[in-house]
């Protein structure tokens, strides 16, 4: 992967390595403190925790990062990791890739999260193998479905518990006239 870092106005967004996902399960902070960053509060919390697994396993399938796995989500003032946004894989047959995140309670309410969604998801629908991005959340998560919302996802369906979302990459036909 090409891309180190992606830069939105107040975050930056750095992917997980192997190593880094390692350590973090272990309590082990030592690289991300020797790379300048800082904990923020709390942070990893108990949904950090429950997805490093899930990283790690992903980039032992891709034996590197390729952006579609998870990132740290790290504030540009005080550079402290306040989460992580992530994709859970490459794009599949179709051309889709499914967006999470999540942002520890301290930093919650702020526009962390839907600035670090945004800033993935458009670095995403730049990548020409993919078509859609995808999205689940819970029933009561208000605050989510907001946030897919103001991103331009479309609710598909619901079930007993979740609410599922689409975003399509918009195509432009141009010409060599335009």
């Amino acid at each position: 992967m090409n891309e180190k870092s992606i830069h939105t106005q107040r975050l930056k967004l750095i992917p997980f390595t192997h190593r880094i996902a390692t350590n973090i399960l272990q309590e082990n902070y030592e690289e991300l403190l020797d790379m300048g960053f800082t904990l923020g509060k709390g942070w990893p919390d108990e949904d950090a925790m429950e997805t490093i697994p899930k990283i790690i396993k992903a980039l032992e399938l891709t034996g590197e990062s390729t952006g579609f796995e998870s990132w740290m989500i790290i504030t540009k003032n005080g550079m402290k990791i306040i989460g992580d946004v992530g994709f859970k894989g490459v794009p599949n047959a179709d051309g889709e890739v499914d967006i999470g995140y999540g942002i520890i309670e301290a930093e919650r309410k702020k526009g962390y999260a839907y600035e670090a969604a945004e800033g993935l998801a458009n670095w995403a629908l730049l990548q020409p193998d993919v078509k859609k991005i995808t999205a689940k959340c819970l029933l009561d998560n208000i605050d989510s479905a907001k946030i897919l919302v103001k991103m331009g996802f479309t609710e598909i369906k619901r079930d007993d518990s979740l609410i599922y979302w689409s975003r399509q990459k918009e195509l432009h036909a141009r010409t060599e006239s335009e």
